[in-house]
């Protein structure tokens, strides 16, 4: 007995009608990459210009708008202009469908820091850029032996709250004194040295001198409790000294008064450049300037200063004395 095998062949052209009607469909459109934001913050930084010491850790922390699986953002960081440091980190997931980045990072060196934060573009998620503001990484201290670019860093800092300093790049006994000011303005231990305590209250933007009379135009406001005279202009510090009033017997007069009289020179007391503001008190150079109040009642300031605040002071000058408030 004989199988009666029927074979069904079907032509390369006669396809199934559901193929032939799928084949005639459109392709899909291609899927865009998301489009959002990046946000970049830095975080144990200090003051109204952002800074912090060398051998801090800063923490970065950046924020995506809309979170996509597997991206990836690269952070360059700059020392003044020259790359140092590149980091690669995951984006992880965050709140509200955003997504997140991390990380800390440790400022071996002074400088100006700047950090760029990059995400290449690719077929999920569109390019994004975010720079923060830079931040100005001071010296941890500054001691008498040192020299250059950290003591001009100080000697910058200093200069713009009003001290005066010296030579730059040089720690010298003006930059010392400027210090020694600094440090009574903000109620540390009245000593010439910019420890990391000293920097630490710099980088925090502390130090700044308060002015009581600004409505006394340009004047001379002699703190007794702080042993310090600013010479003010425009309700602005223009210089910060350091001085030594009267002591307990022999006290300063407290009050507001005008310069009537300058004398030039160094006269039989030993007073140099004087500028008397009522009877015998007057604001003085003298070869003793300590940390405390000890004069006769004059304002006593180091005779290297007392040329240039002789020559600031005019006829008619207002001098406001006061006790302001322990720091």
């Amino acid at each position: 007995m004989r199988r009666l095998v029927i074979v069904t062949a079907i032509a390369a052209s006669g396809l199934a009608p559901s193929a032939a009607s799928a084949q005639q469909q459109a392709p899909p459109a291609p899927v865009q990459p998301v489009q959002t934001q990046m946000q970049v913050t830095l975080d144990r930084v200090g003051g109204s210009r952002s800074t912090t010491l060398s051998g801090s850790r800063i923490r970065i922390r950046g924020t995506v708008g809309t979170y996509v699986v597997s991206e990836r953002v690269t952070l360059r960081f700059y020392f003044d202009r020259k790359r140092v440091r590149t980091k690669t980190l995951a984006i992880l997931p965050g709140p509200n469908g955003t997504g997140t980045f991390a990380m800390s990072y440790k400022a071996e060196r002074s400088g100006r820091l700047v950090l760029r934060a990059v995400h290449a573009p690719t077929a999920a998620l569109g390019e994004l850029r975010a720079t923060p503001p830079s931040v100005d990484v001071l010296p941890r201290r500054v001691t008498s032996k040192s020299r250059g670019r950290i003591v001009r860093v100080l000697q910058g800092r200093l200069s713009r709250l009003g001290y005066v300093v010296g030579r730059r790049g040089s720690y010298d006994a003006r930059t010392a004194r400027a210090v020694l000011a600094f440090r009574k303005v903000t109620g540390m231990r009245r000593t010439t040295d910019a420890s990391v305590s000293v920097m630490r209250r710099i980088a925090r933007g502390e130090g700044a001198f308060r002015v009581r009379r600004a409505d006394h135009g340009r004047h001379i406001e002699a703190d007794l409790t702080r042993q310090v005279i600013a010479l003010i202009s425009g309700g602005k510090v223009q210089r910060i000294y350091p001085t030594s009033s009267g002591t307990s017997r022999t006290p300063t007069v407290l009050g507001s008064f005008r310069v009537y009289r300058k004398d030039p020179g160094i006269n039989s007391l030993g007073m140099v450049d004087s500028a008397y503001f009522i009877r015998g008190y007057a604001t003085h150079g003298f070869a003793s300037v300590p940390i405390y109040p000890a004069s006769h009642g004059c304002l006593r300031v180091p005779v290297p200063d007392a040329r240039s605040l002789f020559n600031w002071i005019a006829i008619g000058t207002p001098v406001d004395v006061y006790y302001g408030p322990k720091p």
